[in-house]
């Protein structure tokens, strides 16, 4: 008897015309770390009365499809990850296509994954799918990758798979060395890690149906907030702080041949840190920064993808 593996698990994704009606052709292989998408549904014990010690059978409560993807930041498949989270780009250029995604769209994209064990086997699709939120770290050294948090209309089990044949990707994946922070224009230095998370924080119209599922996840008011970590070494972002001032931040990685991803969060608000003296090594300050709506480009950040890939 085969036993399901990691190591051999597949994952396809492609995005819906219709909520909740999964395509039946255009999806493409993703690479992933790991992933936790799933549904669950949980059971309710009797609260009845009457019957003796031993309870009587419990009833099922709702299901819930959701969980996390991580995933790796490359040329390639992030843009799917972007699409799913901004809306579709703008695209330009001949060779090098250069893919713009900007934040403040109300209507977000919904696409179907499907997730395949073939030893078992078991390829569940969940349809319906919204992205909640893409998070990543960057630092020195390690793999880079990200967290993107999903929700889903539901979860469909079968024996075979039902995304068709799949397209393939080049991989191209960035890296921490590839990584760089501006503030205004300028590179920032003694910056030992900074988180980036990106949240539509979705609301969930959980009406009731006879199949379970929802009827959709509505993008409510976006977040862009995260924090970076400094040596400390000079009094500008402090005074910034103190003074409540906006800044400019771009989170970078390029490659060479013009490969590139930029988020440039336009009007990014720090808060006044405790700078503590812990002891004999350097000193460290976190500032858990927030971006808002800036007045000019008008919104509150943007994200530009350099790649081959035609369009997503």
């Amino acid at each position: 008897m085969a036993r399901a593996q990691g190591a051999r698990a597949q994952m396809a994704l492609a995005f819906e015309t219709t909520y909740g009606t999964p395509p039946a052709s255009g999806f493409t292989r993703m690479p992933f770390a790991s992933t936790t998408l799933g549904a669950e549904q949980p059971l309710l014990a009797s609260e009845l009365l009457g019957y003796g010690r031993d309870p009587l059978a419990p009833t099922k409560d709702a299901v819930t499809a959701d969980g996390n993807v991580v995933i790796p930041i490359d040329a390639a498949s992030i843009g799917f990850w972007l699409k799913a989270a901004f809306g579709a780009p703008t695209t330009a250029g001949t060779t090098t296509k250069t893919h713009t995604f900007q934040s403040g769209n109300w209507n977000l994209p919904s696409f179907a994954i499907e997730t395949g064990m073939p030893e078992v086997p078991r390829y569940a699709m969940y349809a319906g799918c919204k992205l909640d939120s893409l998070s990543w770290q960057m630092g020195r050294s390690g793999l880079l990758t990200a967290t993107a948090s999903v929700v889903a209309q539901g979860e469909t089990v079968a024996t075979t798979s039902a995304a068709g044949s799949l397209a393939d990707l080049t991989l191209t994946r960035f890296g921490h060395f590839n990584g760089s922070i501006k503030r205004n224009g300028q590179a920032i230095g003694n910056v030992v890690t900074a988180d980036i998370n990106y949240a539509n924080n979705l609301d969930r119209i959980e009406t009731i149906r006879s199949d379970g599922k929802i009827d959709g996840a509505d993008p409510s008011v976006a977040a862009l907030t995260g924090n970076i970590v400094v040596r400390f070494a000079d009094q500008t972002l402090v005074t910034q702080a103190i003074n409540g001032e906006a800044c400019t931040l771009e989170f970078d990685y390029a490659l060479t041949g013009g490969v590139g991803l930029k988020l440039t969060a336009h009007a990014v608000y720090l808060p006044r840190p405790r700078v503590e003296i812990t002891g004999p090594q350097g000193i460290q300050a976190t500032f858990d920064w927030q971006a808002a709506l800036a007045t000019d480009p008008g919104r509150m950040c943007t994200v530009v993808l350099t790649n081959s890939v035609a369009g997503y």
